[in-house]
């Protein structure tokens, strides 16, 4: 990414709150190093969720629509980076915690947190570290990327629900996608099958979303916090507040968003993907690794900071999500 388009990214970030939001957006900064995670306030509100049948691509798992309330969070502007997801996978700034008070979101130590084994192969497979999106993760993985940088930074953070995630997605809108529903348009928002050139892109290097986040549609698809049911719509009443369709099972879990593998249907603001053993084929360990989806190079993730903040109990629901 270039300077010039680096100060205009940060720009429009730094503009987001006296645009969009009541309250403000920020970067949450880590210890030690000078990387810092834009994070954009999403207020809340209500939205229209799934896809209508006449939606060119609409799959069944994407009904009956349903109106959906969303409390108020924040949501990184970016997918996670390698940068930063290679620092939880090393663990070399644990000792750069912050010091935990009575008002700390988080009370819990980092050395409480499990952590992620070394990949036996380089899992980025020669596509790009610096400033490219993080994949291969399991969704443990994931939800324990999220607790650690929670203890790291003292804020709670953890992975988006179904719900959230399209909410944040749409923007505000009921088309196909966030800029509309003419396909024709989505090389300009997004990294997908027809111009990625086999291989993921750099982070924010296609127009973000009305709500300022990129690549929402396609680079990496990203892991929710739910349990994928493929008929979780019909059971669920319109008007709900923050559903969540909680785990029973490690697979299959709810992915959204589409990656640069994947032709346009993928990539549409409704459109589900449940996660699967098959991306853990070629492993060669026994058992498989819980951390890593040697299968899965399209797959990442970003985070959620609820205005809410959960109680302990609570919090520690999230972070052990995958493993129920």
């Amino acid at each position: 990414m270039n300077r010039v388009k680096l100060n205009l990214q940060i720009l429009i970030f730094l503009s987001l709150p006296t645009i969009c939001f009541s309250q403000e957006n920020y970067f949450e900064n880590i210890s030690g190093i000078s990387y810092r995670i834009p994070m954009v306030f999403i207020e809340e509100g209500s939205f229209v969720m799934g896809s209508p049948k006449f939606e060119l691509g609409h799959f069944g798992d994407e009904g009956p629509r349903h109106e959906v309330s969303i409390d108020g969070f924040w949501m990184s502007q970016y997918e996670v980076t390698w940068d930063l997801y290679n620092l939880f996978v090393s663990r070399e700034l644990d000792a750069n915690q912050i010091n935990k008070t009575v008002s700390s979101e988080v009370q819990i130590d980092v050395d409480a947190v499990s952590g992620a084994t070394t990949p036996y192969v380089e899992m980025s497979f020669g596509m790009g570290v610096d400033n490219y999106p993080a994949i291969c993760m399991t969704q443990l993985a994931a939800v324990k990327f999220c607790e650690w940088l929670s203890a790291m930074t003292g804020h709670f953070y953890r992975l988006p629900t179904e719900a959230e995630w399209e909410y944040a997605c749409r923007a505000g809108t009921e088309t196909s996608y966030s800029f509309g529903d003419d396909p024709s348009l989505l090389s300009e928002f997004a990294w997908y099958a027809e111009n990625s050139k086999d291989k993921y892109q750099k982070v924010g290097n296609k127009k973000p979303n009305p709500w300022g986040l990129y690549d929402m549609h396609g680079n990496v698809a990203e892991w929710t916090l739910d349990q994928y049911v493929p008929t979780a719509y019909s059971n669920r009443k319109d008007g709900e507040s923050n559903p969540l369709v909680e785990g029973e099972k490690v697979y299959p879990k709810a992915v959204r968003g589409g990656s640069w593998m994947d032709n346009q249907n993928r990539l549409r603001s409704a459109a589900r993907r449940p996660s699967s053993k098959k991306w853990k084929r070629r492993d060669p360990q026994i058992p498989k690794s819980k951390w890593w989806h040697t299968d899965a190079p399209f797959v990442g993730f970003r985070l959620v900071r609820p205005l809410k903040t959960p109680s302990e109990k609570e919090q520690i629901k999230y972070w052990n999500y995958s493993t129920k």
